[in-house]
C-alpha cells in the first residue's frame, strides 16, 4: 500500500479569497483594520507565528473569534473556489494505484465541503482537519493519524504542501514531502512550480 497526503489550501484548492475576507471579517468586528490579501497569506503559513496573537491579539482564538469565522466561512467558502490547474486530472491519474489523503490545518467539515464543490471530495479515503487531532501541522499528529488508519508505513507516504508546515509535519513523521509553489507562500528554493513537476517527485519517490 502506497499513500500520498495533500494538504488542502494552497495545495489542491485556491480558497485565497475566502480566508482573506474571513480574516478580515473578524478583525473588522473586533475594531481591527484590514489587512493585505497577500500579507495574510503569507503569514497563515507562518510556523513561527501565533494566528490568534498576530491577527486578533490574542494569547488563543476566543469562542468569539471562532464564531464569527466560522459562520462567516461556512457561508462564503465555496465563492471563488476554484481547483489548481492540472489537480484534478492528477488526482484522477493517481487514485486507482495510491491511497489519497487530505491533512489540513482547516476544519475536516470545511475541508469535505470544499473538495465536494470541485468535484475531488469522493477520491480521498481519509480527509482529517485541526478538529481531528489535539495538535495540527506543523506537529506530526494529523500524519501518524492518517499512517495509521490505512496501516501503512512512513517510508510508503508522501505529503505534499504549500507550506513550511506541511513540510514540517512530514518531517518529523519520518514521511517524504514536497513543497510546492503555487499556493499561498512564494518560497525562493526548495519548491517545485508545476503539477508536471509534481507528477515527477511522486514517480521518484514510487518507481
Amino acid at each position: 500500500m502506497r499513500l500520498i497526503m495533500f494538504d488542502m489550501d494552497g495545495t489542491l484548492v485556491d480558497s485565497s479569497n475566502a480566508i482573506t475576507n474571513t480574516i478580515n471579517y473578524v478583525r473588522g468586528n473586533l475594531g481591527l483594520e484590514t489587512l493585505e490579501k497577500n500579507f495574510i497569506l503569507e503569514k497563515v503559513n507562518d510556523p513561527d507565528i501565533n494566528s490568534a496573537e498576530f491577527f486578533y491579539g490574542t494569547k488563543e482564538f476566543t469562542d468569539e473569534q471562532v464564531v464569527l469565522f466560522e459562520e462567516y466561512y461556512n457561508e462564503h467558502c465555496l465563492l471563488d473556489l476554484e481547483v489548481y490547474d492540472g489537480i484534478t486530472k492528477l488526482i484522477e491519474d493517481l487514485k486507482d494505484d495510491f491511497t489519497l489523503a487530505v491533512a489540513t490545518n482547516a476544519s475536516s467539515d470545511f475541508a469535505r465541503k470544499m473538495l465536494d464543490h470541485v468535484g475531488i471530495e469522493k477520491h480521498f479515503s481519509s480527509i482529517l482537519g485541526f478538529n481531528n487531532v489535539k495538535n495540527p501541522k506543523p506537529h506530526p499528529e494529523m500524519v501518524h493519524k492518517i499512517l495509521n488508519e490505512h496501516n501503512i508505513l512512513n517510508n510508503n507516504a508522501q505529503l505534499i504542501g504549500d507550506s513550511h508546515k506541511d513540510i514540517m509535519a512530514a518531517t518529523n513523521a519520518g514521511v517524504d514531502s514536497v513543497l510546492v509553489n503555487w499556493g499561498f507562500s512564494n518560497h525562493e528554493k526548495d519548491a517545485i512550480h508545476t503539477v508536471a513537476e509534481l507528477e515527477q517527485k511522486i514517480f521518484e519517490k514510487f518507481k
